[in-house]
């Protein structure tokens, strides 16, 4: 009996140049895919002059307007002239779009120059949604206008987030989470309840399941830290005495604020009354010879 010989291995067979190829670019992919959706999102990246007249044209492509505008914010931050583009900064302040307008009114902040742009934040005082207000707010107090006062002391207070409709709340979130202007805090029937400013969820107002109205507040965010110490920097300018109460809560140190924002309450709060005393100091002041001749009493 002969014994039978074992097969011959069979050569694998290695993988073509096209193979390796076809690799290679499918790598590439992965890593310039994300790198091009980045660098055409980014809003860091430098915009020339004809590229910001071709963003801020683009009325089909909310994101281009939003970066020009982004641009021109830098621009004015460095003190390089973009009067140019002002009238068409003024349009876009009546955007539909809420980043648009958000943006709008910090770069509005930038030239306190420009009377337009101190009309414009007027409008935008009162826009219904807090992000926009509150950057208006500061631009206003850049202008030293006191109009700004109502929104800068709603920064230093907690903010209440209400429900746009009726329906059963169930929430996203717990007690203690941080949320940003856009984070999912809720839902009410099938509707998403998003919150429009920065802070901590300090307390829910409802029940899981509860039935709600429109209108109802369904959770209270705590004064975000950054918002707090711009608003007392701005109530440094524009701050009167009635709102000592909100500033002098701040310093004090309180858990989840730095000490800078201590040192700027402080600092906020003897601005505002040497301002306080010098307005009684005017008012006690009495002309010489009785009441000045423009006054009802003396008819002349």
């Amino acid at each position: 009996m002969t014994a039978r010989s074992s097969p011959t291995p069979r050569a694998h067979k290695r993988p073509g140049r096209r193979a390796y190829l076809l690799i290679a670019l499918f790598a590439l992919a992965l890593v310039l895919f994300p790198f091009l959706f980045w660098y055409n999102t980014w809003f860091g990246r430098k915009l020339g002059d004809s590229d910001l007249d071709a963003y801020l044209a683009d009325a089909s492509k909310p994101r281009h307007i939003q970066h020009a505008l982004v641009q021109l914010g830098e621009r004015l931050s460095h003190r390089q002239n973009a009067a140019r583009w002002y009238s068409r900064v003024i349009v876009e302040s009546a955007s539909p779009n809420l980043e648009i307008r958000q943006t709008v009114a910090w770069i509005m902040g930038q030239d306190r120059g420009y009377p337009p742009f101190h009309e414009a934040l007027l409008k935008l005082i009162h826009d219904p949604e807090p992000m926009v207000r509150r950057n208006a707010a500061l631009g206003l107090a850049g202008f030293s206008d006191g109009a700004a006062r109502v929104e800068l002391l709603a920064m230093l207070r907690p903010y209440a987030v209400r429900s746009a409709v009726a329906g059963p709340v169930r929430y996203r979130l717990k007690l203690g989470d941080y949320v940003n202007p856009g984070t999912l805090l809720a839902r009410v029937g099938d509707r998403e309840v998003r919150s429009p400013a920065p802070g901590e969820v300090r307390t829910l107002e409802r029940k899981e399941g509860d039935a709600v109205a429109s209108g109802d507040t369904l959770a209270q965010l705590s004064a975000d830290k950054n918002h707090v110490w711009e608003a007392l920097r701005a109530l440094y300018v524009v701050g009167q005495m009635e709102d000592l109460e909100d500033v002098r809560r701040f310093t004090r140190p309180v858990p989840g604020l730095s000490e800078s924002v201590v040192r700027q309450a402080v600092l906020t709060a003897q601005a505002i009354q040497s301002r306080g005393k010098w307005v009684r100091d005017v008012v006690e002041i009495k002309p010489p010879g009785g009441a000045p001749p423009s006054s009802p009493r003396t008819g002349r």
